[in-house]
This record gives C-alpha cells, structure tokens and sequence, in this order.
C-alpha cells in the first residue's frame, strides 16, 4: 500500500483465495474435406444433427471425405465439443455466384476482400464455397415487379416504402428477398424455400423498429446461412445511398431479380490444404483442443499434426488410424502391413500421439447403406468419455470404458498373435470379443521408448496437471520472488495434486519451491523456479492369475500360501 502523507485509515484488500482451476480435456479437433460450410475456420459443433446442418452430410461417391465424416460424427457420439475446420484448395474451389463462381472462404475473407461489392459474379454469392452453392436459387422483388413475381404468396404484403425512408423524406425503399433450395441439396426436396427476408430496404442507412440495420445488404449478411451479397443491379445507381430524400429505383433486369447460382466448385484436395487446415490448431493460445484425430487423412498429414500441432503444443494428443488399404479387404497381412506402415512413414514417435488398428463396419443412414470408417475418432472420443464417466488419468481402453459405439463389425480384428506384434510396433489394437462387443485393447502412446508417458493415461494425467497449474502458475508473473510467493504458489499448488491423488490420479507427489531452487541468480535473472515430483498411477495391461491344486491333508501355510 501506498504511505500515508497525513494521519487517517486506510482500508486495503488482497485476495489469497486463488486455486488451480480446472481445465477442459474433452474438446475434439478435426480438420478435413466437406461440400459445405465455412473454409479455413474453426466452427464449433455440438451434435450430428448441428454438423449436418453446418457442413451437409458427406458425399456419397468421394471415399474420403464420407470416411471423414463418420469420423468426426463417430466422436460426438461420446461427447459434444467437436472444433471442425473445413480443408479446401484455395487455388480451385469456388463459391457459386449469380454470374460466375469467386472465392469466399469465410465470414472475415467476406468481410475483408468482398464485401464492399466484387460484382464480377453478380449480385450473389453462396455463403460457401463448393458445387453445393450451385443448388441456391435468389430472388427479389419490389414495387415494380411485385404483382407478378412467382414468390408473392409468400409474403403478406407488396413492397412499397419502408417507415423509415418516410421519416427520412425518401421512397420506393422497399423489396422482398427470398433463397430457395432449387436441386433439393440442402433439404432433400427441390424447390423448398430455405429463408425469406421480408420489408428489407436499399437505403443504406435504414434502421427497422428493433434499432437495426434494415440495408438489405447488411440484413443478408447478419442473418443469411446461404448467401452474401456481392453487388447491387447494374443500373440501379441508388441502391446503397442515404435515404434522405432519395426516390429509389426500380430497374433491375429480370435475369438479375430472380437467379440460379452457378460456377461453385469443389476443387481437388491435396494433402497440403489439410496440413494447413490442421495448422489451425497450432497456436495453444487461441485455440483449446484436447483430442485431435486425423479422420482418413493419409500419413503424411498425421505426422504432419504430430510434428507441428502436438509436439508444439504438448498438451493435446493426435490420434490416428491406418490407411484403409492395410485393414479393409487385406486379409492375412493386416497386422504386417500396420507394423510397416507405421515404421515406413516416418512418424515422430512422440508421446502425443495415439495409433489404432480399426476400421469399424457402419450404418450410413443418410443413404442407407454400410462403410468402413477409420477408428481414430472412436478413440478420441473414448478418451473424452472417460473425462466424463471418470478422469483424463484413467485408461481409455478395456470393457470398462472402452466399447466402440455403432460398429457393426470391424474390418480387421487381430488375434492374440496380432495383437502381440502391433502392441510391440506401439499399435493400440480394436477387437471384437464374442459377448464383449467391440473395445479398445490397448492404451499406448506411439512413444517407443520404456516410459511411463508410453501410456495413454499417464501422458493425459501430465497434460491436465501441466495445463492446470500453469494457468495458476501465470498469476505469479511479476510478482516477487521472495518466501511469501514461493508459499503462496505450494499452497496453490498442493491441494490440487491431493485432490488428484485422492481421485486415483497419482500415487504420491512433492512440490519443491524455496531457496534451493529459487537460488540469488535465478532471482537475479528474474526468473522462478518450482519442481513437481509426480508418481503417475500405471493401468493394468498384464494379470497373472496363479491357480494351484493342493493335496486336502496339508495345509495352505505349508505351501506358502
């Protein structure tokens, strides 16, 4: 506290009621090929049913991305935090326009390149890229053209002059908008009516009666899931200006008023847009993700996340699977051809990084069919679940906690022999036990050195203990390193760890913090020190059950029993 000039009381506060917080471990990530939604963001997905609606079911025809799909609707089968990022080819996707296709990636790319009006692909773009766009169809009206216009039964009344534009001494504002789903894409029958946007106006400064914005530019940009505006009619050289006085006009083409979107494309995707796309996760600061799992991107984009997500980041695991050529249709050689895949693709064999062995047999309900989809959102999403029916410190695998949802059958189910050789090459087999269902077997990390981060458990024990007590830890920060600070922090510190203890979490610890590491020179050096000694609890992967016969004349103590 400051000193005091002249006599008087002086009334202070300090708050030693600090604790580690605790911290998320259950949010999914996933990068991969959709036929819709934003590109190059991360959009947070709660559901299936949200999913199909942000980014449309998958493609019927293109393997990957159905497999993909599945993938990332496997893991919100057992939870509900699931961060997409949508991979496209910048260099050959395209939205569909209202006279050609241009690139929109996402909101910000609208809101920093398009948005003051491109008009090379006319007056509307679809919301996305890709040929889904090529589905929408727009159309407006205003005073001009109302009485004939083939959507007027939709709306209750003919557009003329909005209140405000009276108010402001202008006229003829007014217009109606209306986006149709012309193939049936979106809703599965053509020519449903997806949004209708009724009394917006062109006068760039209208305010509805709510206090917002009425500028039918800006209506389509805040409230529309399909399209953004580009440009206004070509001749219509009022549109967008203040309505003060102003008489708008009504000469918009009837090719321009009513219009089929066209030029979206798809592009081809290549193995560097999904690195990129999984580059989003990179930054620890801006982004919180747990559980990463690559879908059925191929092994040059997992061990691309290996190296430049997780291993940079070190607080979230990537899960992957192996190419379906190795499991599906490949009798006889799977186990042989994991074990060489995982050894010839070069993967960083980093203690963030999870393998598994399945490819799981499925309902595709959406075209009522069955496919094989890759595992590794299962297995990240065991992990999620048991956050919640336990900790991020229990094991994942075994009949406990690690049944495999919606899997009819799997593509490969390796024996014991098999299971032998991949658990060795760090290969978490999936099996289907008769009467047991289909269960993660195995609970490594691809780590191939003896440690206990070879687990799955210990590794997400360190993870949520690092994580929590470096969010304490930030408090410090400028604070002095003296006794009273190094205190303050094991007393933050001490009763998280038995609280973690208690939960089964670890079997004994010791925070060291005080003279002997904090030495003259680290604080000095500005710098403060604290060791954590942890003993992580180990899961149980062998029994040994010993059954002896005994003759009934002699007793158990005789034989040590």
């Amino acid at each position: 506290m400051a000193f005091q000039l002249s006599p008087g009381v002086q009334v202070t506060e300090k708050d030693l009621t600090s604790v580690v917080p605790a911290v998320g471990t259950s949010i999914g990530g996933f990068a991969g090929e959709f036929r819709w939604g934003p590109a190059n963001e991360i959009i947070t997905i709660s559901s299936e049913n949200e999913l199909v609606e942000r980014f449309l079911t998958a493609s019927v025809t293109d393997v990957e991305q159905y497999r993909g799909w599945f993938a990332a609707a496997s893991f919100l089968a057992y939870t509900n935090t699931l961060k997409i990022v949508r991979a496209i080819n910048a260099a050959t996707a395209l939205n569909a326009g209202s006279t050609a296709g241009v690139l929109i990636e996402n909101e910000l790319d609208y809101t920093e390149n398009h948005q003051s009006g491109s008009g090379s692909n006319g007056m509307w773009a679809a919301r996305c890229p890709g040929a889904a766009g090529n589905s929408l169809k727009v159309s407006f009206a205003d005073n001009s053209d109302y009485s004939t216009w083939t959507y007027k039964a939709e709306f209750d009344y003919a557009p003329g002059t909005t209140a405000f534009a009276t108010t402001a001494g202008g006229s003829n504002d007014e217009m109606h908008i209306i986006v149709i789903d012309e193939d049936g894409l979106f809703t599965g029958t053509a020519g449903t009516i997806v949004e209708k946007f009724a009394g917006v106006s062109k006068a760039l400064d209208a305010i509805d009666s709510f206090g917002e914005s009425n500028y039918y530019k800006n209506v389509i940009h805040n409230r529309s899931k399909y399209i953004y505006w580009c440009d206004h009619p070509a001749a219509e050289t009022t549109w967008g200006t203040l309505a003060a006085g102003t008489t708008f006009t009504d000469a918009q083409t009837e090719a321009e008023s009513t219009v089929s979107l066209t030029g979206g494309v798809d592009g081809t995707l290549a193995d560097a847009d999904l690195q990129s796309a999984f580059l989003k996760f990179g930054n620890d600061e801006e982004v919180d993700v747990n559980l990463i799992f690559t879908g059925a991107a191929s092994a040059s984009v997992g061990g691309y996340v290996i190296d430049n997500v997780a291993e940079i980041r070190k607080d979230c695991l990537v899960f992957i699977s192996p190419a379906a050529a190795s499991v599906v249709n490949n009798v006889g050689s799977e186990a042989t051809d994991i074990v060489a895949e995982v050894a010839s693709a070069s993967y960083t064999r980093s203690s963030f990084a999870v393998f598994d062995s399945g490819y799981k047999y499925m309902y595709d309900r959406y075209y009522d069919r069955y496919i094989y989809v890759p595992c590794n959102g299962d297995t990240a999403g065991l992990c999620a679940n048991t956050d919640n029916v336990a900790d991020p410190w229990f094991s994942p695998a075994g009949y406990n906690r690690g049944a495999i949802k919606n899997a009819l059958k799997l593509a490969y189910s390796p024996n014991k022999s098999d299971r032998d050789a991949l658990y060795k090459a760090g290969v978490n087999p999936i099996v289907g036990f008769p009467g047991s269902g289909i269960v993660l077997f195995g609970d490594k990390t691809l780590l191939d050195k003896p440690s206990a981060f070879d687990r799955i458990n210990v590794r997400r024990l360190f993870i949520t203990l690092e994580k929590a007590i470096a969010t304490a830890a930030k408090f410090q920060l400028f604070e002095f390193n003296d006794a009273f600070t190094r205190a303050q922090f094991k007393n933050l510190v001490e009763p998280f760890l038995r609280d973690v203890q208690g939960r089964r979490g670890i079997y004994d610890f010791r925070v060291v913090c005080d003279e002997s590491n904090n030495t003259g020179q680290v604080i000095d050096s500005n710098q403060f020190v604290a060791s954590i000694f942890i003993k992580p609890a180990k899961s149980i992967n062998f029994i040994q059950l010993n059954f002896i016969a005994a003759r009934t004349g002699i007793s158990f103590e005789e034989i040590g029993a």
